[in-house]
């Protein structure tokens, strides 16, 4: 317990300094409570604000350029883009399965014949082309869909996707039957909506 009535000692206050005499010098600041102000749990963290330090300068945009992004986000133009990289893509597809194929070239009438290195790149590039049409067909369908949907919707998430791949995969399973067309619908959302979830 404490004692009242032992003496404690007591730190005396430093002298004022005279008129003319120099200040005396601050006590040392202590370590630990710099690092609480540092990265303990007095640190406060400052926002970054671009507009202290002067901002970037957005000059406004000219009706060309206003014109050119109205443009870009049309559905007609996303759906020729798809088309486009679809084409592209899928003609890359059937070239690459056309070269691993080992009945590339091969006439039926005469299997044992060793096919020629024009025969090869003939079918070759007939495969390539049918791969290209098919994912040309579909990218631009999907994506004309998508548009469409997102328009209407006026929102942009994973519902959009699964929407149009729904209706994409529905409408070229839908040619070989009902069955074929559900099991394309369901088939087709499942991907798209696996693909946007990777992307987002």
């Amino acid at each position: 317990a404490e004692r009242p009535w032992v003496c404690k000692p007591v730190m005396a206050a430093p002298p004022p300094s005279a008129p003319g005499e120099p200040a005396p010098p601050p006590p040392p600041l202590q370590y630990s409570l710099l690092l609480q102000h540092l990265v303990g749990d007095k640190r406060q963290p400052r926002v970054w604000d671009p507009a202290a330090l002067g901002g970037i300068p957005c000059p406004p945009k000219s009706e060309e350029q206003k014109m050119v992004e109205r443009v870009m986000e049309s559905c007609p133009f996303k759906a020729a883009l798809a088309c486009v990289g679809g084409f592209v893509l899928g003609g890359a597809f059937g070239i690459f399965t056309a070269g691993i194929d080992t009945n590339v070239g091969f006439d039926p009438k005469d299997p044992y014949r060793t096919p020629t290195a024009k025969e090869v790149l003939k079918d070759m590039g007939q495969r390539g082309i049918s791969y290209a049409k098919n994912f040309a067909i579909v990218g631009a369908m999907f994506s004309c869909t998508e548009c469409v949907v997102e328009s209407y919707r006026g929102k942009s998430d994973w519902k959009n996707s699964v929407i149009s791949g729904c209706i994409t995969g529905g409408a070229i399973g839908f040619r070989a039957g009902l069955k074929a067309g559900v099991i394309g619908c369901g088939g087709f959302a499942a991907f798209s909506a696996a693909v946007d979830y990777y992307l987002r």
